[in-house]
């Protein structure tokens, strides 16, 4: 199949199929996320013209139904994630601490706090020890982008440990990371 014939094939198919993916990926997912999916399952779709059978829909929706569960798998991992950083926090909490594990309390507890994008760049430069090349590589970003999102999670961080600290020091809900934060305009979750 020449370029131009596979050109023509698939927006034939996009044009005659998109709407259908779309309301099966909104019922399998969400609203949300159905237009991402739709892309998605068209990608694969031009990537793997050829082997798209006749009629076309069923495959379709079939590859769609597997991004779907890919999407849910990455949504559990992620709360899992988040699961488990507040547990390590609120058992850490409970142990009779020392300078160490009070710091480690305290970093827990700030990551836990940060938002999903600055706990995934923070994640994979510091924990993987991934350069920001390497991690815009992961995250399908330019490496600009990851320093920016880098320096922005790293200070965000600094203000949530401050915060965890000033809880640690004297049990008070005090706020310094919101009230810095309003003062810089920056939003605490994304």
């Amino acid at each position: 199949m020449d370029d131009e014939e596979a050109r023509r094939r698939f927006t034939a198919m996009y044009d005659a199929h998109r709407n259908q993916v779309w309301a099966y990926a909104a019922w399998m997912a969400d609203r949300q996320s159905a237009d991402d999916l739709v892309s998605d399952t068209f990608v694969v779709a031009w990537r793997r013209m050829s082997d798209i059978p006749e009629p076309a829909l069923p495959w379709l929706l079939g590859v769609a139904r597997n991004l779907v569960r890919e999407l849910i798998r990455a949504e559990g991992r992620r709360g899992l994630l988040e699961s488990e950083l507040r547990k390590w926090a609120a058992r850490a909490m409970t142990v009779n601490p020392d300078d160490t594990v009070t710091t480690r309390v305290d970093a827990l507890r700030a990551l836990a706090s940060l938002g999903e994008l600055d706990r995934e760049v923070l994640i994979l430069t510091a924990w993987h020890d991934l350069t920001p090349h390497e991690a815009a590589l992961v995250l399908g970003v330019t490496p600009t982008a990851i320093r920016v999102r880098l320096h922005r999670a790293r200070r965000r961080l600094r203000l949530a440990l401050d915060t965890a600290r000033c809880q640690s020091a004297n049990g008070n809900v005090a706020a310094p990371m919101e009230r810095q934060l309003a003062r810089e305009g920056l939003p605490g979750e994304r």
